[in-house]
């Protein structure tokens, strides 16, 4: 099923009928941001079950709570920051559940990195995020904000289109263009690094 995607007007009106009890509106809100949470959530876990649970348990919870819901000048930054905070509780509880006795004795070193390993791990991680925003920030605007949309906001090429007022095509050259510039870049980096 192909999700909709409504202007944000239209969703600001969706959003003010549902809070007065329009299943109508509330379906259309539904419809139109199930597949954006879904992939939102996929950032965080491959845990299919749970991230379907959380979206359902969302919506359930906006329908109860309906009345009491205020004003918002962003649906979609509203429904995204509430499922990352539902998510992020699941994934915690989970944590919490689990212990070293869930895993077996012969596989705990393979879970339990030195303390120098880590340390060495985070410095990388650090290095390369550091080098890849600034290779970020060095590309030409078009080509960062097709980035952004593409790979911060989740969104697909279609509504990327919709968002810049280009045609499809123009989304694949900028995406295909702005991945070889932070490729040379990268490379460039790890060469004088």
């Amino acid at each position: 099923m192909a999700h909709l995607r409504y202007k944000q007007e239209e969703e600001l009106t969706f959003w003010d009928q549902f809070r007065k009890g329009d299943e109508n509106a509330y379906a259309c809100l539904y419809r139109s941001y199930v597949h954006i949470l879904y992939q939102y959530c996929s950032q965080f876990t491959i845990d299919k079950p749970l991230i379907k649970d959380c979206i359902h348990d969302l919506f359930v919870e906006l329908w109860k709570n309906r009345t009491t819901l205020g004003d918002t000048t962003s649906v979609r930054f509203y429904l995204m920051a509430s499922i990352k905070r539902k998510l992020v509780r699941h994934l915690n509880a989970q944590q919490k559940h689990t212990s070293n006795e869930d895993i077996p004795v012969e596989y705990w070193h393979i879970h339990t990195p030195s303390h120098e390993h880590q340390l060495i791990s985070d410095e990388e991680f650090d290095a390369t995020n550091q080098h890849l925003n600034v290779a970020i920030n060095g590309l030409p605007r078009r080509q960062r904000e097709a980035i952004f949309l593409k790979f911060y906001m989740n969104l697909n090429n279609h509504e990327i289109a919709d968002l810049m007022k280009i045609n499809i095509q123009s989304v694949y050259n900028l995406v295909f263009g702005a991945l070889g510039n932070l490729k040379k870049q990268m490379t460039l980096e790890r060469l004088t690094f």
